[in-house]
């Protein structure tokens, strides 16, 4: 429910503040004095887009805020779904600047056009004569005979599963394609595979075989260098270790006259004894060196094996043949794997859609009621509002394909004319004939479902009389079930509201400017006075007027 509507500086609106009622809101005045502009003002919190040179004063911005109570009209999985607080009383506000630039907030969060467009869409619903894109949508006139059909629960059910049946067949085509292109290089995978595991690679081991390659091919010389070293170090009389001795046996003879000829001494031990190692440590090392023409070759093929298949994976080490020939393994495993996840996968897309079929019926039943009903209801108030040869057919198309509403098709046809057959709403009815045929469509969905703010632009432009009292009463009764606004020029529904607003326009500073304000009993039999009789109304207009607002109450 629209509980304030605020607009700073739109059209030829300065600055005004609106509180609404619950009820019907009547909204009136003179021709040219604004009315519609407060559904322009409306629109841009509902998503549409502005022009600056719709502002009042180029020089400041335009604000236009709406505060909604929102208690009961279950709104809060789309406030989530958006990552938007909900609160009982939200704000949904408009800011555009000088420099064309807009800005929407929720709730003091900001958000896309696009976000305040669905939310908004779900808070009014403004119906004008012109607007009849969606009494044609062959999607709103389905989703009448689902609130007529009273199947809402069902129907959520059967569009989870058709969401999560859609999404497996999906899955389904995305695995059999992965599977038919893996199945198209299995027989290379698998050669590379087995090229790769018969080989028997090591990590680590090509940097130990191509060490022990390069000591083989220099052999000779190594050994040759060992020994000239074993010698140097421990060989003859003028070799390393028995000079050292020597060293150690003059310095001992000296260590009784000072301390620090004792330390340097134990270093010179310690420096001996680890010279004396290495010395030994290069025979052993010389005596394990061994030409062997075998095993050059033996490392010569190994290393070649490991070189061609680093080659052919276009990789440089051991460790990365290893990730290949595991990626492989992981490919080739899968591929066994997927033949049995598809054969369950296309288990539970057949279990689903024998579930779906059986539901898809039940709601084609379920409408198939409905629609009888619909045509009956809304005939009964299209006479109500004057059209007593109108007629409404709903045609039911059950198609063999399932798709997110069932297997129906709902074709609304439409004749407002004796003797002329029905036929597509949007091809026969005028402006006012959809005017009063959403009225009637509304009027019996309101007993149903929750439905946002309705609000009706001037529908009852081209009728008068004993007519325009019965659109009235259609209109009042709907307020029974939700909050209406009504821009009308009628006095017979401009007496059915609850609350009545004036618009007016005034001189101020050779401006013109646009005001609305609420009117007190005395004044709203004054304003449908004038509506009857024009300015300066009589007593008569103004007795009328008096019964008028009487046979409302």
């Amino acid at each position: 429910m629209l509980q304030k509507l605020s607009i700073r500086n739109y059209a030829l609106i300065d600055s005004v503040d609106l509180e609404l009622d619950k009820g019907l809101n009547i909204i009136t005045g003179e021709t040219g004095a604004g009315k519609s502009i407060m559904l322009g003002a409306l629109s841009l919190i509902l998503g549409q887009r502005a022009e600056t040179k719709y502002f009042f004063n180029q020089a400041k911005k335009c604000v236009i805020e709406g505060q909604f109570k929102l208690s009961g009209s279950g709104l809060q999985p789309y406030f989530e779904e958006f990552d938007l607080d909900y609160q009982q009383e939200s704000i949904l506000r408009r800011e555009i600047s000088i420099d064309g630039k807009s800005r929407a907030f929720i709730n003091d969060t900001p958000v896309t056009l696009s976000v305040m467009k669905q939310i908004g869409e779900k808070l009014i619903d403004i119906h004008s004569q012109h607007a009849t894109s969606e009494v044609n949508d062959p999607g709103f006139q389905l989703a009448v005979v689902d609130t007529l059909s009273n199947h809402l629960p069902l129907l959520t059910e059967y569009r989870l599963k058709f969401r999560a049946y859609k999404k497996n067949l999906q899955l389904l085509i995305n695995m059999q394609t992965s599977a038919d292109e893996a199945r198209s290089k299995q027989d290379y995978e698998q050669f590379l595979f087995n090229e790769l595991e018969s080989a028997n690679l090591q990590a680590g081991e090509q940097a130990a075989l191509e060490i022990e390659m390069e000591a083989l091919n220099h052999a000779e010389s190594i050994k040759r260098g060992l020994l000239n070293g074993h010698v140097l170090l421990d060989g003859e009389e003028t070799a390393v270790l028995p000079i050292l001795k020597e060293v150690i046996n003059q310095i001992q003879a000296i260590e009784k006259f000072n301390p620090a000829y004792s330390a340097m001494n134990e270093r010179l031990r310690s420096a001996m004894i680890e010279i004396k190692d290495i010395a030994e440590e290069t025979i052993v090392m010389e005596e394990n060196i061994v030409y062997s023409p075998a095993r050059i070759d033996e490392i010569n093929v190994r290393l070649d094996t490991i070189y061609t298949l680093q080659q052919k994976h276009r990789v440089t080490s051991v460790e990365e043949l290893l990730a290949i020939q595991n990626e492989l393994s992981d490919n080739l495993n899968t591929l066994l794997n997927s033949d049995e996840e598809i054969e369950r996968l296309i288990i539970a897309i057949n279990k689903l859609k024998v579930e779906l079929e059986k539901i898809a019926d039940t709601l084609s039943k379920n409408r198939s009621k409905a629609i009888s009903v619909a045509q009956k209801q809304v005939g009964e108030i299209l006479v109500r509002v004057g059209m007593p040869n109108a007629k409404i057919k709903i045609e039911q198309t059950v198609v063999e394909n399932l798709n997110k509403d069932g297997k129906d098709m709902i074709s609304l046809l439409f004749s407002a004319n004796a003797g002329q057959a029905p036929a597509p709403v949007g091809k026969v009815a005028s402006g006012g004939e959809l005017s009063r045929l959403m009225l009637a469509i509304k009027s019996i969905i309101s007993k149903h479902t929750l439905l946002p703010t309705l609000i009706f632009d001037e529908i009852d432009t081209g009728i008068s009389g004993e007519t325009a009292l019965r659109v009235g009463d259609v209109i009042g009764e709907l307020e029974q079930n939700m909050q209406v606004i009504c821009i009308t020029h009628l006095p017979q529904i401009a007496a059915k509201g609850e609350a009545h607003y004036f618009v007016y326009k005034k001189e101020e500073s050779e401006r013109t400017t646009t005001g609305i304000r609420r009117l007190n009993p005395e004044e709203r039999i004054f304003a449908i006075a004038e509506m009857l009789s024009g300015k300066n109304p009589g007593e008569s207009a103004l007795k009328n007027a008096q019964d008028l607002l009487s046979f409302k109450n």
